[in-house]
């Protein structure tokens, strides 16, 4: 087991610090940690949510508006759920020591990126022309 790493409360990454060090990696780590035990926590509540309201409605317009409640609300859930396998490979990602660097180019993530999306896998120059590919591929 590795040891725990000291991380002041208030801590940042800086980009005056060595890339992706112990401390900037556990800061992630945990930022990810996070994130996954929150949107766990939601997914709960939702399960628990549309167990309560699983009772007969009798007036369809209810009825319609409860089921479009539900739809949408199994949607986010989805989407959540998507989140939380990428969330997954950031951290597996971490262990393997791949975090941080663009899948295409190799490039470090900006700091500034990783924080604001810390699932992102790619530098925003590489996310851009991925993207603009993928736009024109779809218009064929």
């Amino acid at each position: 087991m590795k040891a725990q790493i000291f991380l002041p409360e208030d801590y940042r990454p800086a980009e005056d610090e060595p890339f992706m060090n112990e401390r900037q990696l556990e800061y992630f780590r945990r930022k990810l940690i996070a994130w996954k035990q929150e949107l766990l926590d939601q997914s709960a509540e939702t399960l628990e949510g549309l167990q309560d309201s699983a009772r007969n409605v009798p007036d369809l317009a209810d009825r319609a508006s409860e089921e479009t409640d539900r739809s949408l609300e199994l949607r986010t859930r989805d989407r959540q759920r998507k989140l939380v396998a990428k969330i997954d490979a950031a951290l597996r990602r971490i262990e393997t020591g791949e975090y941080g660097y663009c899948e295409m180019t190799g490039e470090p993530i900006s700091l500034k990126r990783l924080d604001a999306r810390p699932i992102a896998t790619m530098t925003l120059e590489a996310q851009e022309r991925h993207e603009r590919r993928e736009r024109v591929h779809r218009d064929d």
